[in-house]
């Protein structure tokens, strides 16, 4: 019969609080909070997280009720192994809610030990929100919440410094976040002072973050109680897979050494390279993958990537138009490829094209079409996989049962590109739309001959 988990029938340990965490997510959970429970186990970092509930209803009293305790179930297939870890997360040290005690929130800034902050609070969450008129009662948005703790540290503890580690997905989440803060600095007329304080010893470093997060295993989630012997209401499962891009001066690496525990995990000048590999190759590979699998059919990532002509479709689309665009060693790119054809293959995820295919309009002009254009710059030629994809795409969106998920401005305007059902109208159309893609597509020499003949194929099928 597993036990309940909490401190009294589960084993912890106390440490010092050295991380505030804004977000108790299962990305966080699975991602940030697994790493400092391995850095803990593995160096002598010896620090604890205290999390923050960035909105008012959340999971932070379920937290509370296992004393922070819970586990990471990771399972997976490394080196074409299966393989799978059962960790019990001890470095949780509780929830707090701003909303139920604002000064207890604010009193947070007071700890010494506090060196780090480590947030998720969604791509939307880094935005500056000119309703929070002050810092005397609770701000409603994160970076809001962010300044006015920060002015209180300011205020009782001028010579200790803050490191804040963003992870939402965003492009320069770091600098986001401080120019948001800044935002409140004007707004709240705040001391110069403090600007100057928060310029010098408040860092905010620009990350990248990639580890598939399913989350609570509901499907198996007894089976895993009665191995691991606890009664686990936060089990989270994730993929073994773990990458942590980061922008920061040595000093943060010093402090943070993460890559002392065996982690992947990597400080760097400027990750702009990692990023635009993980969004051309991994994100970029699914948005090509999503339509040509679909009709052809398939229905989930897996299964798509094991079939015979997909999966070479989709593993010569990666070799030979997108890591050719790159500025990056081929081998790093070859590896990283080959390891994100192996996640695709994992067989403890399900992952649904349906859901991938969300705004794959949006989705293609980021992660795909840069792609189509370096190529087409550096090779004097179209790639003709990745624009079979476009064409896929296009078909997509016709709908005719599809799971088409997106703006009701772009599902109107697909509708009228079909309108006469014809192929050729339907290319025209949608490839000369600036809003959507930036540019008219039809000016490219031979793309719009390329896609639209894919494109007959494909409505004849």
């Amino acid at each position: 019969m597993p036990k309940k988990l909490n401190r009294q029938s589960a084993p912890s340990v106390k440490r010092p609080i050295k991380i505030l965490q804004f977000g108790e997510g299962n990305f966080l959970r699975a991602f940030c909070d697994w790493m400092i429970d391995v850095l803990n186990e593995k160096t002598d970092f010896n620090g604890n997280v205290q999390i923050v509930q960035p909105i008012k209803s959340g999971m932070g009293a379920l937290i509370n009720a296992q004393d922070g305790l819970y586990h990471v179930i990771l399972n997976g297939i490394q080196n074409g192994v299966p393989t799978r870890e059962d960790r019990l997360i001890t470095c949780v040290d509780s929830v707090i809610n701003p909303y139920d005690d604002y000064k207890k929130f604010l009193a947070l800034a007071e700890n010494p030990d506090l060196q780090f902050v480590f947030s998720n609070t969604t791509e939307a969450g880094i935005a500056f929100n000119e309703q929070d008129t002050s810092h005397d009662i609770l701000p409603e948005s994160f970076p809001g919440k962010i300044t006015a703790l920060l002015y209180h540290r300011y205020k009782v503890l001028p010579g200790k410094e803050l490191t804040f580690l963003p992870c939402e997905l965003i492009d320069k989440n770091g600098s986001a976040l401080k120019s948001a803060v800044h935002q409140y600095i004007d707004l709240w007329k705040l001391p110069n002072e403090f600007r100057s304080w928060v310029n010098s010893n408040v860092h905010f470093c620009n990350t990248l973050v990639d580890r598939i997060v399913p989350g609570f295993p509901k499907e198996n989630i007894q089976e895993i109680q009665e191995r691991t012997g606890y009664e686990d209401n936060l089990a989270v499962m994730a993929e073994p897979f773990h990458l942590w891009v980061i922008e920061a001066p040595a000093h943060v690496r010093n402090a943070l050494p993460l890559e002392k525990a065996g982690l992947q995990v990597l400080f760097v000048p400027d990750l702009a390279p990692y990023r635009t590999r993980k969004v051309r190759i991994l994100n970029g590979a699914h948005t090509t993958l999503v339509p040509v699998a679909y009709l052809k059919g398939l229905r989930t990532v897996r299964e798509s990537v094991e079939d015979p002509e997909v999966g070479d479709y989709l593993l010569k689309t990666i070799h030979d138009e997108i890591i050719p665009t790159l500025d990056l060693p081929k081998e790093e790119l070859t590896k990283f490829a080959d390891e994100v054809m192996e996640r695709f293959k994992n067989p403890f995820i399900k992952h649904e094209l349906a859901s991938i295919a969300l705004n794959s309009i949006s989705k293609y002009k980021v992660r795909v079409l840069p792609s189509v254009l370096a190529y087409i710059e550096l090779k004097k030629q179209l790639p003709k996989r990745l624009l079979y994809s476009l064409a896929a795409l296009i078909k997509f969106y016709k709908g005719e049962g599809r799971p088409v998920n997106d703006t009701p401005e772009i599902l109107e305007f697909f509708k009228k590109a079909w309108a006469t059902n014809d192929p050729i109208q339907a290319a025209n159309i949608v490839l000369g739309n600036k809003d959507l893609w930036g540019q008219d597509l039809n000016a490219i020499e031979g793309l719009n001959k390329v896609v639209t003949e894919d494109l007959k194929a494909l409505d004849l099928a």
